[in-house]
Order: C-alpha cells, then sequence, then structure tokens
C-alpha cells in the first residue's frame, strides 16, 4: 500500500471517532479557544509518552486511541483559528465535518509534498521519537501563544497543527503495520 493510501486510511478510522463523538456531544469543544485545544492535545501527547515510557498503567488504553484524539483535537484547533472560538456550540455537525474534510485534506497534500521532499524518513523513525516530535510542537505552539501568535521567522501555530497531524497519522500506520505484521 502507498503512503497517500495509508494516510487517507487513518483519516477514515479518525473521522469516524470525530462523527461519532459530535453525535454523542455535539460541537461543544467551539467554547475552546484555542490556547485549550493546545492544552488538550498537549495532555495526549504526554499520556502516550508515559504509556510509552512506564512499566505500569493505570488505564487499560493504548496509544492509538490517544494519536486519534491528537488528530482530532488538531483539526478542531485549526477550525478555532479560522472562526474563532463561540460562546455556545454554534456549528453543527454538518458543517464541522466539511471543516473536517476541508482540514485533513490539506494536511493530506501537505504530507506528500514533505514526504517526497523528506524521502519518507519517517518509516525510519521509532514511534517514540515521533511521539517527542508532537511535543517539540506543541512547545512551540504555546510559545507562539504566549507570545499572541507572532513569530520573527517561525511558522504559525496553523502549521504546527497540521505537522501535529501527519506526525500522528504517521504513528497511526506504523502502528496498525505493526499490528499487521508489515513493519
Amino acid at each position: 500500500m502507498n503512503t497517500e493510501q495509508e494516510f487517507k486510511n487513518q483519516i477514515v478510522k479518525c473521522k469516524e471517532t470525530f462523527l461519532k463523538k459530535a453525535s454523542d456531544y455535539g460541537t461543544a469543544w467551539r467554547i475552546m479557544r484555542p490556547e485549550s485545544v493546545t492544552d488538550q492535545i498537549f495532555i495526549k501527547a504526554n499520556r502516550i509518552r508515559g504509556l510509552q515510557t512506564m512499566k505500569t498503567h493505570l488505564i487499560d488504553e493504548g496509544e492509538e486511541p490517544e494519536f486519534i484524539g491528537i488528530v482530532n483535537y488538531a483539526v478542531m484547533g485549526l477550525i478555532q483559528l479560522e472562526l474563532g472560538f463561540s460562546d455556545t456550540a454554534d456549528l453543527d455537525v454538518e458543517a464541522a465535518e466539511k471543516f473536517y474534510d476541508k482540514y485533513t485534506s490539506l494536511a493530506l497534500d501537505l504530507m506528500m509534498k514533505k514526504n517526497h521532499d523528506y524521502g519518507e524518513a519517517w518509516r525510519q523513525m521509532r514511534i517514540s521519537s515521533i511521539t517527542d516530535l508532537i511535543l517539540m510542537k506543541l512547545y512551540r505552539i504555546k510559545q507562539i501563544e504566549d507570545h499572541n501568535g507572532k513569530t520573527s521567522v517561525s511558522e504559525g501555530i496553523d502549521a504546527g497543527y497540521f505537522d501535529i497531524i501527519n506526525y500522528s497519522v504517521f504513528n497511526l500506520i506504523k502502528i496498525e503495520n505493526e499490528k499487521s505484521g508489515n513493519n
């Protein structure tokens, strides 16, 4: 299977979770300020790192649902950057799905360009190293947020969210390949 199709397959899984949660909760996440979305992603990435480094786990959930959550929160973050946060869950599920498709399509386009230029280097990386890259991106985003979104030479918050989507999807692909024995 090629990277583009593997990416699309993982996005389908992430979107299914996104839509199921939207069915349960609506778009309550619309009240979150972008900084809160970043912190939610940080919590999930930190938990994954804990799963990777601690011998004992008190909650019986693996890395995969956390990476799915990171993808979905990063999409929410991009939506919040575009629309601004709201005082209510003002977005219906259908509109949220359209935004989801828009941002995951843009993430795929970006991934294909970078993947070409980097020669699929992520395939040789460890899941733990890619997790560390996600955490590094989050620290950068938090720094940019603390500077009111201003940067002198760096890409913005949206670029960080797109990279986080792509890194998380890479790890989902790697997890899937490990499960099926296709390392």
